[in-house]
């Protein structure tokens, strides 16, 4: 096994004073329109079906502004351990804790848009040091992508899928981890997919919750609950896909808004934060206030509302028709997420299939949603993995 390398430096993050009363500032002053126009008279989804409505912004600008905490976000990333490395050029962040375990496998862990590190940060000890002598433990690295949190925002086009997965294998190396395992989920899925894919030399195997298929997939053969989900992705990608849209053609005009106004950046991620998770009325139903709050600070501090857009303008639709992934593989669908593709159209590009999960709740957000089930989930198909493997 190769050795971490001196190229990996430690980092800490630490916001200022003064960026904190700004931010603080710029939310006492927020111009807000008047509420939406359509106003059920119950709970419920349709709340939303305007985008977030005034009042529960409200109250959420309210509790940022007043109450939540920064300093103890910032807190739990130093516990973890955070680092940066350059490569291509490139500063990237991570976090990184090893396990204590002799037979700890080396996991790395993809957050996607509009998420960040700030969905692993909850699980990772968990995964690192089990409580249960039994289950499998790993040394976890969380990087932020390029244009995302504290790593760099890219100067140049090129900063895509394929490049960041090579990346991802580079640092793995410097770290000392020539061979692991991965995971991912919205683009992380995606990176995951191009790692395996391109990278059977040192990627074990993955665990991923998202599994697109090749396109030009048939129906035909599928059973009604299949059908159900390929008809579901269509419509999220007809009717509900403006932002991906925007940000793929325009990253930079919303950028603008992203960037200047904390309540634009609320707004934006709340959204996706709401329509999809696994609940009837509100993402907090599921998830904590705080936690979504965590994520949306890192991008207001960092700036990274405008780069971080910007991977959409890189690869969105750029995943490699032809790219077929040969080693195993365990997918877990929820039914709640954007993008479920039946196991038929998935095993076309993913080829050796070794655990297949469809739980019966949970969205796109599963390690903040449901971060119990997603760790045992997580371990399952793993070792499900590492077994197929030889490992």
């Amino acid at each position: 096994m190769s050795h971490p390398t001196s190229d990996v430096q430690a980092f800490h993050a630490h916001a200022t004073d003064a960026d904190l009363d700004d931010l603080r500032a710029r939310l006492a002053a927020a111009r807000l329109p008047e509420a939406e126009t359509v106003r059920p008279a119950a709970a419920g989804r349709d709340r939303w079906d305007q985008g977030v409505p005034l009042a529960d912004l409200v109250e959420v600008v309210d509790h940022w502004r007043t109450a939540y905490d920064w300093r103890a976000f910032e807190d739990r990333l130093d516990r973890i351990g955070q680092f940066r490395t350059t490569i291509d050029g490139l500063g990237i962040h991570f976090l990184h804790r090893r396990s204590p375990r002799a037979d700890a496998t080396p996991l790395v862990l993809t957050h996607g848009w509009p998420g960040s590190i700030a969905e692993f940060t909850g699980v990772v000890d968990e995964l690192a040091e089990p409580g249960d002598a039994d289950a499998p433990a790993f040394h976890v690295v969380v990087p932020s992508l390029p244009g995302f949190g504290y790593s760099d925002r890219p100067a140049t086009t090129g900063w895509g899928t394929e490049k960041i997965a090579a990346a991802w294998v580079e640092l793995m190396g410097r770290l000392g981890y020539p061979e692991f395992v991965a995971h991912g989920g919205d683009w992380g899925g995606n990176i995951t997919t191009v790692l395996a894919g391109r990278f059977p030399a040192h990627v074990l195997g993955i665990h991923s919750t998202f599994a697109a298929g090749p396109p030009g997939m048939t129906t035909d053969g599928l059973t009604a609950e299949e059908r159900r989900w390929t008809e579901e992705t269509h419509h999220f990608w007809h009717h509900r896909a403006a932002y991906a849209k925007q940000q793929a053609t325009r990253p930079q005009t919303i950028g603008y808004s992203l960037v200047d106004s904390p309540v634009g950046l609320l707004a934006w991620i709340l959204d996706k934060f709401a329509e999809w998770s696994d609940t009837d009325d509100s993402p907090f139903e599921t998830i904590p206030l705080d936690t979504v709050l965590d994520d949306v600070t890192l991008y207001w501090l960092t700036r990274t509302g405008a780069s971080a857009a910007r991977i959409y303008h890189e690869s969105h639709n750029a995943l490699d028709p032809e790219l077929r992934v040969d080693v195993p593989a365990a997918i877990t669908t929820y039914p709640r997420d954007i993008e479920k593709y039946p196991r038929a159209w998935a095993q076309e590009r993913y080829r050796r299939i070794v655990r297949w999960n469809s739980p019966e709740r949970g969205g796109h957000f599963p390690s903040l949603e449901m971060p119990g089930y997603f760790v045992e989930d997580l371990r399952e198909g793993l070792a499900a993995v590492l077994a197929a493997h030889g490992t």
